[in-house]
């Protein structure tokens, strides 16, 4: 055997499997997978939903949208919250907050309604029209009830009460979580010094308990 041409032809072989390799490594490759947009998750409130007192990473909306990407589920959490706003004034501003275009809504107003011993009926019209206004829309909504101050009195405070239970019952595809500080209100250790407001202890309580409701209401948007 003529060891010069099998050498020659090793080494031929040795260039083209070489030259195979590069041609794959540099060979143009098709667009990478894109990934799904996060869900759009708007919390229509006042100053909870705002942060009031807390520094801004201690807010709900972020502490909620934290709690839901730890839970697997790509959620970005838009917090529409307007301190010391009341259900009037969020039915003012729904359509510029819906400029954000979420796929999926919570209505966390009432509060402040309360607070300013406004007429029940008052505000449950207010909310009505919200929800009517996002029910047209085709957006599914969590609706997160409030009680008033016990020196308003037991009157007061049932009516108050039954305008979230009455528009449960009136808009029966919604989320009804019965009352958005549960387990928070009256608990000095989990709330600032106004004793309104949530403290970052508070904040992680309230998204603990919501979550089984918020999961809910994400398993009605589009792709869930």
């Amino acid at each position: 055997m003529n060891h010069k041409v099998g050498r020659r032809a090793a080494l031929q072989k040795a260039a083209f499997g070489i030259g195979i390799l590069l041609s794959a490594a540099t060979a143009p490759r098709g667009p990478a997978q894109a990934q799904p947009a996060p869900l759009k998750l708007m919390i229509l409130g006042d100053s909870i939903t705002a942060g009031y007192g807390l520094p801004e990473a201690e807010a709900w909306p972020v502490k909620l949208e934290a709690a839901l990407k730890a839970a697997g589920q790509s959620v970005r959490v838009i917090g529409a919250g307007v301190s010391g706003d009341t259900t009037a004034g969020g039915k003012a501003r729904l359509d510029w907050a819906l400029a954000d275009a979420p796929d999926a809504v919570i209505v966390a107003l009432g509060g402040n309604d309360g607070l300013r011993g406004l007429p029940p009926a008052t505000s449950e019209a207010n909310l009505d029209d919200i929800l009517t206004r996002l029910k047209a829309k085709n957006l599914p909504v969590l609706l997160a009830g409030m009680l008033a101050p016990p020196n308003l009195g037991a009157d007061y405070g049932r009516d108050f009460a039954a305008t979230f239970q009455n528009l449960a019952k009136k808009h029966p595809e919604i989320v009804f979580y019965p009352f958005l500080l549960e387990g928070v209100a009256g608990e000095q250790a989990l709330n600032q010094a106004d004793r309104i407001h949530p403290n970052p202890d508070g904040v992680a309580e309230m998204v603990r308990r919501m979550m089984p409701a918020v999961r809910e209401l994400l398993s009605k948007t589009r792709g869930a």
